[in-house]
């Protein structure tokens, strides 16, 4: 009998009505007969795997999470680019509404692999009931995903969808209900999912991760509009520490010596990663988007590629910056910790200072390096418009034609990165100061510290498709940060010491850029080093709400509502399901 892998539509409130042969989207296997179940594996789990890394794209769920915290900021550059019907801006300041696009399009997403985990289940359930084992392993991986996407849901918009079936209406749960139903989905497998399938697949110590992150936010999860302080429970906070024990003590991960290569090509076997959306196959949507959004847009950080650069999209805000510079006492201090800052392309000590060096008498102030060996620098890109003359980014330049300057051996000429004509009217260099906003002067192409942490794949001709870079969605730095927390809000601070000296530490490969260890930790303490650790990965706005920040003013934002820790359902979800009264119901104050 032919049988068809159909995900359900995104366009309405997803897998959530009975009645889906409305429903309907792009067949994605013609037919199993006549394959093998080896075959029928496969083919049911690839098109759930393969939706994990769009629900993470930069404008879908990891573009949300990062404006609406205080990490990120993307004005409309220069009156001319990135409004986006002003998106980005209402989310940043927390005036989303339900049918903002930025709302809209990651729920669309997440339901979406919700729905392909579904038909994933349903494909392989009898398959493992008739005995095989193969189908039985990927079953535990799709109720795993299922899961992990819910408790995207649960994060965002505070409810999760309880769907066992694709002719099942699903069940909207919230609060505890929620909690518990993503916990014993979670721990309905974590006993007997597979162990060696790699970073790029659901295992056991995945879902530990998973586990303890859930336990760490369950406080918010009870009640996402707590006043005060979340009601940490010391139950939930043991289980953080017993599923952290469980990955740490297994010695299966190391963490990396050289934080930047956690986010580079083959990355996918770093130690460090214990879960990401695998990107080996350098196909079109196996994207780079995390690599360029932030980039300079005249940054080219593949000169192999003239295709290649940024989209002078978000920034840092000042006030996120700024938590490095009362860390350390100053920016040029904080480029000592391995994290903010990595030289990737070393400049010439003769060319450093630009003192009476500008765009139009520089031509002859560059330094010559193949063009497959450069590699912009990594971290936090600045500049310092304070002592105009000293600029830190640098990079390829092209000619008239779009080709790329060369030397007479056909090496790239890497100069002082400019900002062209047409973009604020006259040839600048790019100074990457502190200050970005919405004020025209603040929303400079030009304008803002800029995120550097993903390497342009070297398999992408545009930094954007065809990326060899995977996706880390869960890490070993992360799962000691979380042990450490759980510690610390259990009295524990030498212990949540020792978990924090050991990450620091670690990040050795740079000897003259090695952190020292902490003599002492509290709660404000660990919060950034949360931050040095976790930017620019879509963790950010759920630390805020924990530990209590995300009301707070910061570059461009006031809005103190707690009703704003969850995001609205987005109105076109509400109206597909208005044939099911009460169904769907939207977040309190929206």
């Amino acid at each position: 009998m032919k049988k068809s892998l159909l995900a359900l539509s995104i366009g309405v409130v997803l897998i959530a009505l009975s009645g889906c042969d409305s429903l309907s989207e792009p067949v994605l296997d013609e037919s199993l007969e006549g394959a093998g179940k080896a075959e029928t594996v496969s083919g049911a789990i690839a098109p759930a795997y393969g939706q994990v890394a769009w629900v993470w794209r930069h404008t879908n769920y990891f573009g949300l999470q990062e404006v609406a915290s205080d990490e990120a900021i993307l004005p409309y550059r220069g009156g001319t680019d990135w409004f986006d019907g002003g998106k980005f801006i209402a989310v940043h300041q927390h005036l989303m509404t339900p049918s903002n696009e930025l709302v809209t399009d990651p729920w669309n997403e997440i339901t979406k692999n919700i729905s392909r985990a579904v038909t994933a289940i349903e494909v392989l359930e009898p398959l493992a009931e008739e005995g095989d084992a193969a189908a039985e392993g990927a079953l535990h991986e799709m109720i795993a995903l299922r899961a992990y996407m819910n408790m995207l849901m649960l994060d965002s918009w505070g409810l999760v969808f309880k769907k066992e079936s694709a002719d099942a209406t699903s069940e909207i749960l919230r609060r505890q209900e929620a909690v518990d139903y993503v916990r014993s989905e979670l721990e309905s497998v974590v006993d007997v999912i597979n162990t060696d399938q790699g970073p790029g697949r659901f295992t056991q110590d995945a879902v530990w991760g998973l586990l303890a992150r859930l336990h760490l936010n369950a406080a918010v999860y009870r009640d996402p509009y707590y006043n005060g302080t979340p009601d940490f429970r010391d139950e939930d906070l043991q289980k953080v520490i017993e599923y952290s024990d469980n990955i740490i003590n297994a010695g299966t991960y190391a963490l990396s010596p050289e934080y930047f290569n956690i986010w580079k090509d083959g990355n996918i076997d770093n130690p460090e990663l214990i879960f990401a959306a695998d990107q080996r196959g350098v196909l079109n949507n196996e994207h780079n988007r995390w690599a360029y959004w932030s980039l300079p847009g005249s940054l080219h950080p593949r000169p192999e590629f003239p295709g290649a650069d940024g989209t002078d999209g978000p920034a840092a805000t000042p006030d996120w910056a700024q938590t490095w510079e009362a860390e350390y006492g100053s920016f040029d201090e904080a480029r000592q910790d391995p994290r903010f800052y990595k030289e990737e392309t070393p400049v010439p000590d003769a060319l450093q200072d630009l003192t009476g060096v500008t765009p139009a008498n520089d031509q002859d102030h560059f330094f010559c390096v193949e063009a497959t060996e450069f590699e912009i620098d990594k971290g936090i890109l600045r500049g310092n418009g304070d002592a105009p003359g000293q600029r830190a980014v640098w990079g390829p330049r092209k000619a008239e034609d779009g080709s790329f300057l060369t030397c007479d051996d056909g090496r790239v000429r890497i100069y002082p990165l400019i900002q062209r004509a047409g973009k604020n009217s006259g040839d600048l260099y790019v100074d990457l100061p502190l200050q970005v906003d919405f004020s025209n002067e603040g929303r400079l192409h030009r304008k803002g510290f800029r995120f550097s942490k993903y390497q342009c794949s070297r398999t992408s001709d545009d930094c954007n498709n065809f990326s060899s870079v995977s996706i880390v969605l869960l890490r070993l730095g992360e799962v000691y940060l979380n042990r450490a927390e759980a510690k610390l809000r259990l009295g524990d601070e030498a212990g949540a010491l020792a978990d924090l000296n050991t990450l620091r530490t670690a990040r050795d490969a740079r000897p003259d850029q090695t952190l020292d260890p902490l003599s002492s930790v509290d709660l404000d303490r660990l919060y950034r080093e949360r931050g040095f650790e976790l930017y620019w990965e879509g963790l950010r706005r759920t630390d805020q709400i924990r530990f209590g920040t995300y009301e707070d003013t910061w570059t461009e934002k006031d809005d103190s509502d707690p009703n704003k820790r969850l995001f609205p359902i987005p109105q076109s979800a509400i109206d597909g399901a208005s044939n099911e009264p009460g169904f769907l119901t939207q977040n309190q104050g929206y």
